[in-house]
């Protein structure tokens, strides 16, 4: 090679070099801007309520709520409250001592409905027709505590009370001039009811039977092997869900359930569902479960766009310190808010962009080996996905540690099938550098089979 042709090349690998450098260059500080963008849930208060918490929540439209609180200690007392501004402030319009509330149904604009009682005495049922201004009592006979309530229609509506000696299911077809005991099962009386329409309905009795009925009311069927609700929604005569903790889906007018998968294991520590809004048809955002992050034990939001098949999960803001949201309710796929006992949060965009999965088996076809796969993305932010396969069931225990040591994340202890995973890590708790990963894998006699470790860059 002459002499000329040489310095070209050695001038050429130079270029090409620099050329490798700033394109890296060009995309860290793509990637790491807008710098930590903030989430898209904003938290949200509510008034002084002496120790009263929250028990239920609705939303008739982007502004205007409505919620009942009540505090179980002697005297109970109980309130209503509304917003008018989409939850930023919150009234208390009407109170009740010695009462308990315990739900809040509304049919239209004006027209809704509280139930409750004193627990001791006399269960008890509100109706508003002036958009909560005014509160009539509707009903108040024997029984001692309305637990739930399904508002059908102005004329149509079931309660039920699990006192052993005088609840059981009620309706009345007349707007409440006259009540119709339909089930009474003394001590095992049920405390939560749904109805699709006037004839397809169940009552539970919180994790003990599942009951339907056809006819109204009329008759009601035990659903042998099934358990009770909290939350129950049906978008026709033969598709619906329930949940209570675990999330199950029946497509047979609720005489068989499946069971859905939902995010668990690793740093979650309260996988279930009590609570859940149906948007669309595939559409369900769900709530009860507790993960723990790198700022503390935070309230996770699950949401599902495929009816169920696959549930993904998002924890708002770190500087939100709230254990875990009890209630959740949609007025479009923007807007929703998930609220606790005394506080919650907001969204007008449809929650923040960045979904997590948990651990998933992505395979259960029997690898070849134990591998621990290189993290992608990777450099990344706030979110990557850690890959790795198990010949055989075993016990996988796989942290996050930060360059020093210090444990930040512990995303895999339990024991797993054979197969191919996935897992998340969450870097929406932990500031930017250079992290490491580690995989130990045991068998059932405490002896390690594998551990490796791999390394993994977050920049925000």
């Amino acid at each position: 090679m002459r002499i000329p042709e040489l310095k070209t090349n050695i001038l050429l690998n130079k270029l090409t070099n620099l050329l490798f450098y700033f394109c890296l260059f060009i995309f860290i500080v793509a990637f790491a801007f807008p710098h930590n963008p903030a989430g898209n849930w904003e938290q949200q208060f509510l008034p002084n309520l002496g120790g009263q918490q929250i028990r239920d929540i609705i939303f008739l439209d982007s502004l205007t709520g409505y919620a009942v609180s009540s505090r179980n200690v002697n005297p109970d007392t109980s309130s209503i409250l509304k917003t008018t501004n989409g939850g930023d402030n919150w009234q208390i319009i009407f109170t009740q001592t010695p009462k308990r509330f315990s739900r809040i149904q509304f049919i239209n604009q004006n027209t809704g409905f509280v139930c409750g009682g004193s627990g001791g005495g006399t269960a008890q049922l509100y109706k508003t027709t002036n958009a909560g201004a005014n509160w009539t009592l509707l009903s108040s006979f024997g029984c001692a505590f309305w637990s739930d309530i399904h508002v059908l229609s102005n004329d149509t509506i079931w309660l039920v009370d699990s006192d052993g000696l005088c609840g059981g299911v009620f309706r009345t077809t007349n707007g409440g001039a006259s009540w119709q005991n339909q089930l009474f099962l003394g001590n095992s009386n049920p405390n939560h009811v749904y109805f699709y329409n006037g004839r397809l309905g169940f009552i539970c009795e919180d994790n003990i039977y599942l009951r339907r009925t056809n006819d109204g009311g009329a008759s009601w069927g035990v659903i042998t092997g099934e358990n009770g609700f909290t939350d129950m929604y049906f978008i026709d005569s033969l598709t619906g869900w329930k949940a209570r903790g675990n999330m199950k889906k029946t497509t047979d007018g609720g005489l068989n359930w499946v069971s859905q998968i939902i995010p668990s294991g690793g740093n979650i520590i309260l996988s279930q569902i009590i609570k859940f809004d149906n948007i669309i048809n595939d559409t369900i955002w769900g709530v009860g479960s507790t993960i723990i992050t790198g700022v503390g034990n935070r309230g996770m939001i699950l949401r599902t766009t495929n009816s169920g098949n696959n549930w993904l999960f998002q924890v708002p803001d770190s500087n939100i310190n709230i254990f875990q949201y009890q209630h959740i309710q949609f007025t479009d796929k923007m807007k929703g808010w998930a609220y606790w006992s005394s506080g919650g949060v907001h969204t007008t965009n449809g929650g923040d962009t960045t979904w997590y999965i948990g651990i998933q088996q992505i395979s259960s076809e029997v690898p070849k080996d134990f591998i621990l796969k290189q993290n992608y993305p990777n450099p990344f932010n706030p979110r990557t996905v850690i890959p790795f396969s198990l010949k055989k069931s075993a016990y996988v225990k796989l942290i996050a540690y930060d360059i020093t040591g210090r444990e930040v994340q512990k995303m895999v202890d339990s024991k797993l099938q054979a197969g191919e995973y996935e897992v998340d890590f969450m870097g929406k708790f932990t500031s930017s550098g250079v992290y490491l990963y580690r995989m130990e894998v045991i068998d059932e006699k405490s002896k390690q089979l594998f551990t490796e470790t791999k390394k993994m860059i977050l920049i925000k």
